[in-house]
């Protein structure tokens, strides 16, 4: 499993906390009911807070599921091989398809080139 980064994960009536901020979850046996199914320990705080989703939900909302991690990577990929073509575009075409389309190479190769370097930088 992988734990999204920072994303912020519900624990019911209004408590939220960070998904990488979450050491341990642990189900609430006894006194179990409404508002009280999971304490959920957070890094940094000396006593758990108390959930009323099951553990099982927030783990889900904590995690990037195997599609998500597949659909990424293809966003990726995708991004890689069009700045790869984007630089194969010669100056004279760039300058024609500015002018006649409106698309500013030169700008999307920078953006493309910053969300990889973003990723990798992450990783």
């Amino acid at each position: 499993m992988e734990i999204k980064e920072q994303a912020i994960v519900p624990l019911g009536y209004g408590k939220y906390v960070r998904s990488d901020k979450i050491i341990a979850l642990d189900p609430i046996e006894t006194d179990r009911g409404p508002g009280r199914r999971t304490r959920v320990y957070i890094d940094q705080l000396p006593n758990p807070l108390i959930a009323s989703r099951t553990e099982n939900s927030i783990l889900a909302s904590m995690v990037r599921t195997s599609r998500e991690v597949v659909e990424a990577t293809a966003a990726f990929e995708l991004l890689q091989d069009l700045f790869d073509d984007i630089q194969q575009v010669g100056p004279m075409l760039r300058k024609s398809i500015k002018d006649e389309a409106g698309l500013d190479l030169e700008e999307l190769e920078h953006k493309i080139r910053d969300i990889l370097e973003h990723r990798f930088d992450t990783e």
